[in-house]
């Protein structure tokens, strides 16, 4: 029996850039949520995000967040994902 199951996942974000400048990076934020849970198979509010997702996303600041982004998504067995950036 798997106890959980893993993936890396490419979530693009170039719709971001058809948004207001003031929004991009807290809408890139809810894109990887709905991205992930779709991708999943949870609700989006299973899915936590780690900290260092959320860095990466901000690193440049609001009006510029990356047009897209690497990150591992881990599903428990109780139905909660956590996703962060790789290790490389």
């Amino acid at each position: 029996m798997v106890d959980q199951e893993e993936r890396i996942i490419n979530i693009p974000l170039n719709e971001v850039k058809n948004s207001p400048a003031s929004k991009r990076a807290s809408l890139a934020m809810k894109i990887v949520r709905e991205f992930v849970s779709k991708h999943m198979n949870v609700p989006s509010e299973d899915v936590w995000i780690d900290s260092t997702t959320n860095e990466e996303i901000w690193q440049r600041g609001v009006k510029k967040p990356p047009s897209k982004i690497k990150v591992r998504a881990i599903k428990f067995e109780d139905g909660i994902v956590e996703v962060s950036i790789p290790r490389e």
